[in-house]
């Protein structure tokens, strides 16, 4: 079993997740406000799964969906991390950076922060050649972060398969970072 990485920023610490970060995650998973552009919240069962999963793959490969906590507070905001995603999407296999906070730590810098900390630890760490995003494309917010990391907007959307045919949120955007654009920001 890899030893689990942890991550310092100035103000967040990105760590394994513990047991009492499940139920504030089940609360954030609940507000329709942080779900808005998912097809559905989530009830306190399948936001305990999700949390296990994240906590398990870390426990896994050493990385993942870390636990996102405010050092000033010790308080537990959300996640971000670094993830492979399950679905079959038109550009796997891929390796995909993603965030979720809670609404109440919106708009402090947070999500860009945490995902710039990821990047390094994908690229400089880990070795990964090129990190992707995707969000539904209504989501300025998040699109708004994976701009902010200098990440390029694909020209073509895609349909996340996971999604209903039916659901308005079915169409997605895609964003890309390589290692290469990556080193030359740093520059």
């Amino acid at each position: 079993m890899p030893h689990s990485i942890e991550l310092d920023t100035s103000r967040l610490h990105l760590r394994q997740w513990q047991p009492e970060d499940f139920a504030p995650f089940a609360n954030m998973n609940a507000d329709p406000t942080v779900m808005a552009h998912f097809p559905a919240t989530l009830d306190r069962a399948a936001s305990d799964a999700m949390a296990s999963r994240c906590q398990s793959l870390i426990a896994e490969r050493g990385w993942g969906l870390w636990a996102l906590e405010e050092k000033s507070s010790g308080n537990f905001i959300g996640f971000t991390g670094l993830h492979i995603p399950q679905a079959d999407l038109p550009f796997s296999p891929c390796i995909e950076i993603g965030w979720r906070l809670a609404s109440t730590y919106w708009g402090n810098g947070y999500a860009t922060e945490a995902a710039q900390k990821a990047l390094q630890t994908g690229f400089d760490t880990l070795g990964f050649s090129e990190i992707v995003s995707f969000t539904a494309l209504g989501n300025q917010k998040s699109r708004a972060v994976m701009e902010r990391l200098d990440m390029q907007q694909d020209p073509h959307s895609f349909e996340h398969p996971a999604i209903p045919e039916c659901n308005p949120l079915r169409k997605h955007c895609l964003y890309r970072l390589t290692k290469a654009q990556w080193q030359e920001q740093q520059h």
